[in-house]
């Protein structure tokens, strides 16, 4: 099987997949407090999103990450990790993962880690109870903290996503780092990225530039730049007082694009070649339209030869170039 290059000679190994448009949070960055969400008809079934993902598997995807919304709350999902887990059997697949709020972590996390999931991403934003509340409108942060035991315990190596946030966590920052260097946690930051009809003031009041980040934590420790990528976008450095590793992801100050190998999969069967971008390609009707995946085959390999070289979002002249208007829990983090 010929293996899914792009248009620029980049090999397509890692798929995003989104199973679900709902999430129990409702985060300030993400989602508006009272989203109209999917109905149920629309999106694609757990055997339907195993087609799928196996017809990627089949292509040469060798990193899957399940996203949301939120992944663990949509019903039976743990059927779904268990079916995906036979292709880590083969050896198809290299690595079965997902990103996570954290909420449903201590019911899931061993059941995970049996499917062969080794490491899961927890978006955390704040250790402060009432700022963890008032960001994510509906969480609980005690919930969330039970949750990471819960994975630690179950032997999931846990990362830390946090979404830099101008004015919110900024006096974080350090207490961030020296909780996880206490726990063993991986950290990376996140900028804040222009999804959703959220308003363009409210984006431009919290963007905090990672380069500003950074420039705060060299001035307190010793950075050193690392080679290494995990087959997403971060960019990482080691710090040499702790030996931690943390990451930043910077969509908007600094293009990743030349390295991307990904595409995203939304729970309605929606190819996303580029988060940045609204072009899509539907996979939902040549998945129903036969029984064997011949269509959806030929439709994967037409969207891949249309990705596009880039995104473009910029916020340097103080309006959002490049806005998409999905929200991100559509597309899948």
């Amino acid at each position: 099987m010929t293996p899914l290059i792009d248009p620029f000679a980049r090999p397509i190994t890692y798929l995003r997949v989104s199973v679900t448009d709902r999430c129990d949070f409702r985060c300030t960055y993400c989602m508006s407090e009272h989203m109209q969400f999917l109905p149920k008809k629309d999106l694609l079934t757990l055997e339907e999103l195993d087609r799928l993902c196996s017809a990627f598997i089949g292509l040469g995807v060798e990193k899957l990450r399940i996203t949301g919304g939120e992944p663990l709350v949509r019903k039976g999902i743990m059927t779904f990790f268990r079916a995906m887990s036979r292709h880590l059997g083969t050896g198809a697949l290299k690595e079965l993962t997902l990103t996570t709020n954290g909420s449903q972590l201590s019911r899931f996390a061993a059941e995970l880690a049996d499917c062969g999931v080794r490491r899961v991403n927890v978006s955390l934003d704040t250790l402060v109870a009432d700022k963890f509340a008032a960001i994510t409108r509906w969480g609980r942060l005690d919930q969330v903290m039970e949750g990471i035991v819960a994975a630690k315990a179950a032997g999931l190596r846990v990362k830390i996503n946090t979404v830099a946030l101008k004015g919110f966590n900024e006096d974080e920052l350090f207490a961030l780092l020296d909780w996880c260097a206490g726990e063993g946690h991986d950290l990376t930051f996140i900028e804040v990225m222009p999804m959703g009809e959220m308003g363009e003031e409210m984006r431009l009041d919290q963007y905090w530039p990672l380069k500003d980040l950074r420039a705060r934590l060299a001035e307190r420790f010793t950075l050193t730049e690392l080679a290494e990528r995990t087959g997403g976008p971060a960019r990482y450095v080691r710090i040499g007082e702790t030996g931690q590793k943390v990451g930043f992801i910077t969509p908007l100050t600094h293009n990743f694009c030349e390295s991307c190998n990904r595409v995203r999969l939304t729970c309605t069967g929606e190819l996303y070649m580029c988060l940045g971008q609204e072009d899509m390609a539907d996979l939902r009707a040549p998945l129903r339209a036969s029984p064997d995946d011949a269509l959806v085959g030929q439709a994967i390999r037409a969207a891949i030869a249309r990705k596009p070289k880039g995104h473009d979002f910029d916020y340097s002249r103080q309006h959002v170039s490049g806005q998409v208007s999905r929200h991100m829990s559509h597309t899948g983090g």
